[in-house]
């Protein structure tokens, strides 16, 4: 059986096909639009139907909007309270309204597909599918957490042969999600988009304002929590974007932070104390907080902890998918991997490098030509496979380099025209990453924890290492993405370093490069020596002599 999912109700619209309940494509729309998170000025800025992306994962399966069983909408319009507390009166009307109609919208933009095929299903359901159904685990407790759904903000609960039960929710206007989302604000970043640049900037703080904020921030003990109105000015003056920051400004992120984990922490103890379960999974936004995920599993009562790569709203599109097939007796395969967008074959990439008339290359041993750049200390745009599902690159659209140099952290936020506070991430071979990482589970393969560098490594690749010791790593597996780990190998002979820097390919308030036009637009405009596109290379010293 088929079934697509889409959301496209808050941000990140995206769409997932499920076929036979294995997960067959995902991808979302801020990719083939280019308007990051699907950012529209308001009151546009959400609700944009993932009309290319949904048409892309029906045309990679051969497959029309007819042939489909069922279409999730990851919004369930029947669950909003308008009078309800937490409720934006502005938009919450037009909001319900727009979803109630979302099934004709998705019948216009898809001709062919039956409006009636539309399911609603409820957001945190899922998120939780898309944790508890895609994970590597028949039975888990699946913890959600994010801004806010129809009428609530976090979903407690566990799965057993594919059956959620629910065992606590908590209603708005309570939320960490919205709570993290007003700090980013206040702190001159952009709300639901920027807030793990909140997480970067607590390293550089100290976490003085904890007592306080657990007065206003806290458990109620019954799986819920409270978040009483916070005074921000009262800590640090707001800043307006690109404002230079200053230790009260990081004291107070670093406090945010820290009362954050505490709280998922008390989530998850009185979770395991209902269920009792080994492993735990999660989804929401709050999920991509990577610090906490790495507190929760160093200090919770779980032994195993599974976060879906793609936990923000984008993911809600697979989780609809996944709940829509199991409610149809179909099972649900645990989800391959993050590459699940486009891909090209050689033939069409050679075709847009004749269309571009770029001079280019198809060296005889690749790994080994990017892996000479690399140690040259060269930054290589490496463009490879299917596009990854979510918001980390990994391994499949990055830029690539050397991590031996302290100062290409700033070059390369230089590059993306990031904030210089802001870390990069180390990329290792799955079997190695012990030796130079503790703290933290391995493997690691979605960049979704943080562990401790090893202090002897720490000199040795400055790079990659945040201010506070740790990094957020991603671990390769040399049979599940080989020329990759070639290529690690290959720059370890040359250097003795068995890491190279991993970051996504993408400039500032871009998404990440997603198809070849993308990549050669990229590479051409930034200070970049060399794209690996596919078997072919790119050099930036002879596009430019050529």
């Amino acid at each position: 059986m088929r079934f697509l999912g889409i959301n496209a109700i808050f941000h990140d619209p995206a769409a997932a096909l499920v076929v036979d309940g294995e997960v067959v494509a995902a991808a979302e729309e801020e990719r083939f639009s280019r308007r990051k998170h699907g950012k529209r000025p308001v009151p546009f800025s959400a609700w944009e139907l993932p009309e290319r992306a949904a048409a892309w994962c029906l045309e990679a399966a051969g497959l029309r909007p007819e042939d489909l069983d069922a279409v999730a909408y990851s919004y369930d319009p029947a669950l909003v309270r308008p009078d309800g507390p937490g409720q934006d009166e502005r938009w919450e009307d037009l909001r319900t309204a727009y979803a109630w109609r979302a099934p004709s919208f998705l019948a216009t933009a898809l001709p062919g597909l039956d409006a009636a095929q539309v399911r609603y299903v409820p957001h945190h359901v899922a998120h939780a599918a898309s944790a508890g159904l895609a994970a590597p685990y028949r039975d888990s407790a699946v913890l959600v957490c994010d801004g806010r759904g129809e009428a609530v903000s976090h979903l407690a609960g566990h799965y057993r042969d594919g059956e959620l039960t629910i065992l606590a929710t908590q209603e708005l206007p309570h939320s960490l999600g919205l709570m993290y989302e007003e700090i980013t604000e206040h702190l001159g970043f952009l709300r639901s988009s920027d807030e793990y640049k909140v997480m970067a900037m607590a390293s550089y703080g100290h976490p003085r304002h904890l007592g306080e904020l657990r007065e206003l921030i806290r458990s109620d003990g019954e799986g819920g929590f409270r978040v009483e109105p916070v005074d921000w000015g009262g800590y640090a003056k707001a800043l307006r974007a690109g404002e230079p920051w200053t230790e009260e400004h990081a004291d107070l992120a670093a406090s945010v932070q820290r009362r954050l984990e505490e709280v998922l922490l008390d989530l998850a103890r009185w979770l395991h104390g209902r269920t009792g379960d080994r492993r735990l999974t999660m989804a929401g936004g709050v999920a991509l907080n990577c610090v906490a995920n790495t507190r929760l599993l160093a200090e919770g009562p779980f032994e195993h902890l599974w976060v879906q790569p793609a936990a923000g709203d984008a993911g809600t599109a697979l989780g609809g998918a996944l709940h829509l097939a199991r409610a149809f007796g179909e099972p649900a395969a645990p989800m391959p991997g993050a590459d699940l967008g486009r891909g090209w074959t050689e033939e069409e990439l050679a075709a847009w490098l004749r269309v571009a008339r770029v001079p280019y290359e198809r060296p005889a041993d690749l790994p080994a030509a990017v892996a000479a750049e690399l140690a040259a200390n060269g930054i290589v745009a490496w463009f490879q496979g299917r596009s990854e599902y979510g918001p980390r690159a990994l391994g499949n659209r990055s830029l690539l380099a050397h991590p031996g140099y302290a100062a290409n952290t700033e070059r390369l936020n230089d590059v993306k025209g990031r904030e210089q506070f802001r870390p990069v991430a180390p990329m290792v071979l799955a079997d190695r990453a012990c030796e130079i990482f503790e703290r933290g589970p391995l493997p690691s393969p979605y960049m979704l924890f943080v562990h401790d560098v090893r202090p002897e490594w720490r000199e040795r690749i400055p790079a990659v290492v945040h201010v506070d010791g740790t990094a957020r790593i991603q671990t390769v597996d040399r049979a599940g993405d080989p020329l990759l780990a070639r290529t690690l190998q290959e720059f370890e002979r040359r250097t003795g370093l068995p890491v190279v820097v991993n970051t996504s390919l993408n400039t500032a308030g871009r998404p990440m490069v997603d198809d070849p036009r993308d990549a050669l637009e990229c590479f051409g405009s930034s200070p970049v020596d060399l794209l690996a596109l596919g078997p072919f290379l790119i050099r930036r010293g002879e596009l430019f002599t050529s």
